[in-house]
């Protein structure tokens, strides 16, 4: 399991240094994030440490919402006053998302129809 958190580590290190170079507006661990998917996808499957890292790190996502849950108490004040703002943008924004969603996956799966009739 140590052999993947450092290949993890060392993917979004790798990527925070791509970003800070270039100036790219994509935060590291996201550039570390593709890193990853290219090299699983250069070796046809996930590496067996990083599965298992992997799979340990999702057993305890939990835990990653609790500063989450701190800045929801820290920062009260300013959710109670731009609260429905805050909603209205999030039901957009959801909106917004689901809809190209559906439109890429309608696009993508005429073009695979497409393909298959004889």
């Amino acid at each position: 399991m140590l052999e993947g958190i450092t290949i993890l580590i060392f993917l979004q290190f790798l990527g925070e240094i791509i970003a800070g170079v270039t100036r790219v507006p994509i935060p590291g661990p996201v550039i570390g994030l593709g890193l990853l998917a290219g090299f699983a996808l250069l070796r046809g499957k996930m590496p067996e440490p990083i599965v298992i890292a992997g799979d340990s790190i999702l057993k305890h996502l939990s835990l990653l919402f609790v500063p989450a849950g701190v800045g929801l108490i820290a920062f009260g004040d300013k959710l109670m006053a731009e609260g429905t703002r805050l909603i209205i943008l999030l039901i957009a924004s959801t909106a917004i998302t689901m809809t190209v969603t559906a439109l890429v996956f309608r696009f993508l799966t005429r073009k695979d129809d497409a393909e298959e009739a004889p």
